[in-house]
């Protein structure tokens, strides 16, 4: 049986765009700064780490959103199987550029084409934020379509209230995009709702480059 197809954000080819804009200053960032690097941040380290440990052995991976490809390479360094796709192609080029190693391709959260019970493990790794409200319910449900039962979702978004327009990034690039932000309750309900046992959660201040932050690990039952 076929998923469910996802409905298709309005501003999809927008975001498209303005992560090509900006692929090239971001994955740079990463490679001279740090900043998006997890080997740099202890807590989201130890998170993906967590993750990691707990889904060897269990199935492919797959990283959604994977930007420049940093997460995507240190997981397959820590050994597992596991591939990246994002919805920018100039992100996944670069991606191929940093990590030759690893498994790319590009595409959009809302419209992979995953089998059922196929993937030992699923990230939305600080990539699912633009998603709009209604549209990221359904993404949910595919992950875990896709996921094997006792597999795993590991997923991070901004802390807030509000939908943030962002008309400029990384270096002043003018860009067209929304942020939802979420209430860590109200992402956590939401996970749960779309069929995943929520089993640890790590909220996060602000930080200099980034307002609060959530981090989410749950269970497909099984």
């Amino acid at each position: 049986m076929r998923a469910h197809p996802v409905d298709r954000p309005a501003d999809l080819d927008m975001v498209r765009e303005s992560y090509d804009r900006v692929a090239d200053n971001y994955a740079h960032m990463v490679v001279t700064t740090g900043i998006g690097d997890i080997r740099q941040h202890h807590w989201l380290k130890a998170a993906i780490d967590a993750f990691a440990d707990i889904v060897a052995g269990l199935g492919p991976v797959l990283d959604v959103g994977c930007g420049p490809g940093t997460v995507t390479a240190y997981l397959a360094e820590r050994g597992l199987d596991v591939s990246g796709v994002d919805l920018s192609p100039r992100m996944i080029e670069n991606a191929r550029r940093l990590h030759p190693e690893c498994r790319f391709s590009v595409g959009s959260a809302t419209e992979l084409d995953l089998d059922e019970a196929s993937l030992g493990g699923v990230l939305g790794w600080w990539s699912l934020f633009n998603l709009p409200r209604d549209v990221l319910p359904q993404v949910l449900a595919q992950f875990v379509r896709a996921l094997k039962p006792g597999g795993y979702f590991i997923t991070a978004t901004h802390v807030g209230d509000e939908d943030a327009v962002r008309t400029e990034a990384y270096g002043g690039v003018p860009v067209r995009w929304t942020t939802h932000k979420w209430r860590p309750e109200q992402f956590v309900d939401l996970i749960e709702q779309a069929g995943l046992e929520t089993v640890a959660e790590l909220r996060l201040p602000p930080e200099e480059y980034s307002g609060p932050g959530v981090v989410v690990m749950a269970k497909r039952p099984g």
